[in-house]
């Protein structure tokens, strides 16, 4: 991480039974289903960028924050972020959280804070963030792809 992030990072509590928290075996396997990679808009954008001729890296460990599309080529990474993981509208859900709240308010915190240190590091390496909610894609695919799109265009009648 950046040396000229000077913000103290949010410390997430453990999530076991000697910190005080305590699951169900329902719940565990509910929260076990929940994935990380190739979600459905992740792939329905990969599927869209790629059909107009992009070709590009999935969690692309190379760089900060392991994209989740990176186009190296032109300097350019995607985020797909799902809405709970990543607070969108965080200060309206933040007081309806009722179970586990310490620990779910400082990991949710912890990961918003995150995201905008990757943004920082990777912005000052250059690169240009797209970060787009998983109801954006649902919903707008075309918009989000179009605004990609525009700016990797942009990108590349520089280099010409």
């Amino acid at each position: 991480m950046s040396e000229d992030y000077k913000v103290k990072r949010i410390k997430v509590p453990r999530f076991n039974e000697e910190s005080g928290f305590y699951t169900t075996p329902q719940r565990s396997k509910i929260m076990s289903k929940i994935r990380g990679k190739n979600t459905k808009p992740e792939l329905a954008f990969r599927k869209a960028l790629y059909a107009e001729g992009y070709r590009y890296r999935i969690d692309y460990k190379k760089l900060i924050g392991k994209p989740d599309i990176a186009l190296p080529k032109y300097k350019t990474v995607i985020f797909i972020d799902g809405e709970y993981w990543h607070g969108k509208n965080w200060k309206e859900r933040k007081p309806k959280v009722k179970t586990n709240r310490v620990f779910w308010i400082a990991k949710i915190e912890r990961n918003i804070q995150r995201d905008k240190e990757v943004n920082t590091e990777l912005t000052r390496k250059g690169f240009t963030v797209f970060r787009f909610w998983e109801t954006e894609i649902k919903k707008n695919l075309d918009t989000c792809l179009q605004q990609t799109i525009t700016h990797l265009n942009t990108v590349q009648m520089s280099t010409k």
